[in-house]
């Protein structure tokens, strides 16, 4: 069994999340579409954050998007070993967000680049490049002005020796370091790439090599569930112990209180907000 269900993370200003939820329905899986104010993101097999303009890409790309409310959830979902993939933009806020090492800057020669590029595939340690054959090329279109990949040069040397660098450019198109096209955290769940596999997920589109890496995503999900709730109690321990003196360190009556009534009422459910288009 593979993961069924997708969340798509949409900001102010992304616009390629349809093609992304389109190619992941194109292989069997429920693709929702998760709004940035969420925050849960229970239930999801995979998280994506997908292309476009987070924001307008004022200040940087991604820039202002690290600090949504969904992003604490992302995080979340990454801490407890849940796949989070970001395509262009999306890698550009996972950097940004410091869930993935470097940066990207400006294309080398100024310029905008919209092209079918070929990758090879450098690492199997990760969830988008699992189970690939390390050395296939893959034939995915570019479409930045800022996927020129960078970091310091004892973080780049980290990434190579860790199997970190999971994709890299056959002829580099944009200046990148090291002709880096994909990165991974160093647990591997957590990629970005710059190049769009949801625009290499059909004959019509030019090809089909898109779906290898969003087939090895989802294999990668395979039997996440949302965590069932301990019981009662459960954890609790034993009356009295380690307690602390009677008023040793104890904060003045009040203080740090939260206003009467911001408990959440008992039974109360998550706030989850998703949307579906």
């Amino acid at each position: 069994m593979v993961a069924r269900r997708v969340g798509v993370v949409v900001f102010p200003g992304t616009n390629c999340e349809h093609d992304v939820v389109e190619a992941f329905e194109a292989i069997g899986c429920e693709a929702e579409l998760v709004w940035h104010g969420a925050t849960s993101l229970g239930g999801l097999d995979a998280v994506v954050l997908p292309g476009g303009f987070a924001h307008g890409d004022y200040l940087r790309p991604g820039a202002i998007a690290r600090f949504s409310r969904v992003m604490g959830a992302v995080r979340e979902f990454a801490a407890d070993g849940g796949p989070v993939l970001g395509i262009c933009n999306g890698f550009q806020v996972l950097t940004e967000a410091h869930l993935l090492p470097g940066a990207l800057q400006k294309n080398r020669g100024l310029t905008f680049l919209c092209q079918m590029t070929e990758v090879a595939v450098t690492s199997d340690r990760s969830v988008l490049t699992g189970g690939v054959e390390v050395g296939r090329r893959l034939r995915i279109p570019i479409n930045h002005f800022e996927g020129n990949y960078t970091a310091a040069p004892e973080v780049l040397s980290v990434l190579e020796a860790e199997g970190q660098v999971i994709l890299r450019y056959v002829a580099n198109p944009n200046g990148s370091a090291h002709d880096i096209a994909g990165v991974s955290n160093g647990a591997g769940n957590v990629v970005g790439l710059m190049p769009h596999p949801e625009r290499a997920s059909s004959e019509l589109l030019g090809s089909t090599d898109g779906l290898v890496l969003l087939e090895a995503l989802l294999a990668s999900g395979e039997g996440r569930r949302e965590p069932e709730a301990a019981p009662a109690g459960a954890g609790a321990a034993p009356a009295g112990a380690g307690a602390a003196p009677a008023g040793a360190g104890a904060a003045p009556a009040g203080a740090g209180a939260a206003p009467a009534g911001a408990a959440a009422p008992a039974g109360a459910a998550p706030n989850v907000e998703r949307a579906r288009f």
